[in-house]
C-alpha cells in the first residue's frame, strides 16, 4: 500500500507535464500569429498585384 501512495505522491508532484502543455500553447499561440501575419500579407500582395495590372491595363488578377 505504502508503493501506491508514493507512486501517486510522485505522479502529483511531477511537473514535466505541465511544461510540455506550456510548450505547447507557446507554439500554438505563434502558429496563429504567423497564419494571420501571412494571410493580411498574402491579400495586401494580392491588391498591389491587381492595381499594378489594371494600370498596365492587363488582365484581371483573381485573388481568392
Amino acid at each position: 500500500m505504502k508503493k501506491l501512495y508514493l507512486g501517486v505522491q510522485r505522479f502529483i508532484n511531477d511537473e514535466e507535464g505541465v511544461t510540455a502543455i506550456e510548450y505547447a500553447l507557446i507554439a500554438a499561440l505563434i502558429a496563429v500569429v504567423i497564419i494571420a501575419a501571412v494571410t493580411t500579407t498574402g491579400t495586401r500582395v494580392c491588391e498591389t498585384f491587381r492595381s499594378v495590372a489594371t494600370a498596365l491595363g492587363g488582365a484581371p488578377v483573381a485573388c481568392p
